[in-house]
C-alpha cells in the first residue's frame, strides 16, 4: 500500500537527509590531507613503495602523490613544507645540507658501504642525533632513509673513465646547491647544474657530456637511449629521506604517528629489498642496450675524493667524531 507523503513529511525528509550528507562529508574532512612531491616517476621502483605507504595510511589520511617534478620541482620542497604549501616529500641529503651545513658529512663521497651500513646508521644513536639537528632547523620530521642505488657516472662521450685526471673538463650534470657541486669536483669533473626533469635532454643536445645518478634512475627515466657508457664509480651511496611536515606530525594523535611510521619502515624495507634485486639485472640491462660498462680505479677516486673533502671548508662544518661514529657501525 502506498503512503501519501505530506508536505510536513517531505519537509522532515529533507532535513534528515541534508544531515546525512553533512556527516558524510565531514567525515571525509576529518581524514588529514598529505600530499606527496618527489622528481622520480611512476615507472620508478620508489613509486611502488609510495603507493604501499598510501595504502597502508588510507584509513586516517588522504594521500596525494606527486611525480616527476610536476608539483615542486628538486631543491624547493623543503621550502614548500615550511611554508604549509606540502606535507611529504622524499629529501635528497644535500638539499638538507645546504640548510644545516653538518649534514654535508652525509653526502661525503665515499661513506656510507651499503644499504645495510645506511639503515644502521639513521637507527643508531649518531643517526639520531643529526635527525633531530634537521628536524629542529626545518621544522621537518625524517621517517627513515630510502636507498635509491649506488651512483655511477654515465657519459654520452666515448673517453675512457680510468682515474679523476680522465674526468678534467667533462661537463657533468649534478644538481644545483653546494654539497652537490662539490661533489662533482670531487670526482675530477666539472659539475654543470641541471634540473632532474632536464637531463635526457641536456644528453640528447650535448649541453652536457654526462650524469650521476644510481642505475634505477638512468632505466626509469631513460637516460641509457641517450648515453654510451656507465663508469662503476660507486662514489656515493644513493638515498632520500622520507620526510613529512612537522606541522602535519604534531596534528596526528600519538596512535596515527605510530602507524604512519610503521608504514614508512614497512615501506623503505620493501624498498630496500627491491633495489638490491634490481641493481643486479641493471648491468645486463645496459649492456644490452649498448653501453658499455666497467669499472675505473675505484680506489684512486676515493683517494681523491676523501682528500677533497678533508681539505675543504665543508669538513670544517662535520659533527666532531661523527665519521669515526659512522665508521665504527
Amino acid at each position: 500500500m502506498m503512503r501519501k507523503i505530506t508536505r510536513r513529511t517531505a519537509l522532515a525528509l529533507g532535513i534528515a537527509a541534508c544531515t546525512l550528507a553533512g556527516t558524510t562529508g565531514s567525515f571525509a574532512q576529518d581524514k588529514m590531507r598529505i600530499r606527496f612531491s618527489t622528481v622520480f616517476n611512476e615507472q620508478d621502483i620508489r613509486a611502488n613503495i609510495v603507493k604501499q605507504f598510501s595504502n597502508a595510511i588510507a584509513d586516517d589520511f588522504v594521500f596525494e602523490a606527486y611525480y616527476n617534478g610536476t608539483m615542486f620541482k628538486q631543491g624547493t620542497e623543503i621550502i614548500a613544507i615550511q611554508r604549509g604549501n606540502l606535507e611529504m616529500s622524499d629529501l635528497p641529503p644535500q638539499d638538507i645540507a645546504n640548510l644545516v651545513p653538518e649534514w654535508s658529512l652525509l653526502t661525503a663521497a665515499y661513506l656510507f658501504r651499503d644499504a645495510d651500513h645506511l639503515t644502521r646508521f639513521f637507527e643508531s644513536e649518531a643517526g639520531q642525533e643529526m635527525k633531530h639537528m634537521a628536524e629542529d632547523k626545518l621544522n621537518i620530521k625524517i621517517l627513515g632513509p630510502i636507498y635509491n642505488g649506488t651512483r655511477q657516472v654515465g657519459l654520452r662521450i666515448d673517453k675512457e673513465i680510468k682515474t679523476p685526471a680522465d674526468m678534467s673538463g667533462v661537463k657533468l650534470r649534478m644538481p644545483g646547491g653546494e654539497s652537490w657541486q662539490f661533489l662533482g669536483k670531487a670526482l675530477g669533473a666539472n659539475p654543470t647544474p641541471m634540473a632532474y626533469a632536464e637531463v635526457y635532454t641536456g644528453l640528447q643536445i650535448g649541453a652536457i657530456d654526462g650524469q650521476d645518478n644510481p642505475l634505477s634512475n638512468v632505466q626509469a627515466m631513460k637516460f641509457y637511449e641517450v648515453m654510451s657508457q656507465i663508469v662503476e664509480t660507486s662514489h656515493i651511496l644513493g638515498y632520500t629521506v622520507l620526510s613529512v611536515s612537522k606541522e602535519a606530525w604534531d596534528k596526528m594523535t600519538p596512535e596515527q604517528q605510530k602507524k604512519f611510521q610503521a608504514a614508512a619502515d614497512a615501506a623503505i624495507a620493501a624498498n630496500n629489498e627491491l633495489q638490491g634485486q634490481k641493481e643486479v639485472e641493471l648491468v645486463g640491462f645496459m649492456k644490452e642496450h649498448g653501453l658499455k660498462v666497467y669499472k675505473p680505479d675505484v680506489d684512486a677516486f676515493r683517494a681523491y675524493a676523501q682528500d677533497m673533502y678533508k681539505k675543504s671548508d665543508i669538513a670544517k662544518n662535520w659533527p666532531e667524531g661523527m665519521l669515526e661514529r659512522i665508521n665504527a657501525l
